[in-house]
């Protein structure tokens, strides 16, 4: 079965019926579902991918994201922190204020962190994470 919904991306999926009875389907897919599919892209959309992908190991592409990862652990923090998600106020002009106040207090909180030595939070660790690191050591 050939689907090619009116994208560049053309999605063939194999008959479940070849797919039982061949010997190397271990080795095809590890679906739960035991039959193979593939995508198959046109020759740029694929080059471009791979571009991308191999720019995404580039160190450049790692010290740009880095900033990106800071600037969104600074949001983080004001939603967590400062309420960010939601205004006290009604009116484009006091929501301005109440942004530029909260702008404020992260400033002074991460200023106050720095005078006092308190280091920047890490990335929090998900509980699987942290159940499968003693077997990952092993």
């Amino acid at each position: 079965m050939v689907d090619n919904r009116g994208n560049d991306v053309i999605n063939v999926v194999f008959a479940k019926a070849d797919c039982v009875k061949c010997l190397s389907l271990p080795k095809c897919t590890k679906s739960k579902i035991p039959r193979r599919s593939i995508n198959i892209r046109p020759k740029e959309l694929h080059e471009t991918l791979q571009s991308a992908r191999k720019r995404e190991k580039s160190e450049e592409f790692k010290k740009e994201y880095r900033r990106r990862a800071a600037v969104e652990g600074r949001i983080s923090q004001g939603v967590r922190a400062f309420e960010l998600r939601k205004s006290r106020y009604t009116g484009i002009a006091k929501t301005h204020l109440q942004h530029l106040a909260t702008a404020a207090a992260i400033n002074l909180e991460r200023v106050a962190d720095w005078f006092t030595g308190v280091g920047r939070e890490k990335t929090r660790v998900s509980a699987f994470a942290r159940v499968m690191m003693p077997l990952a050591a092993s």
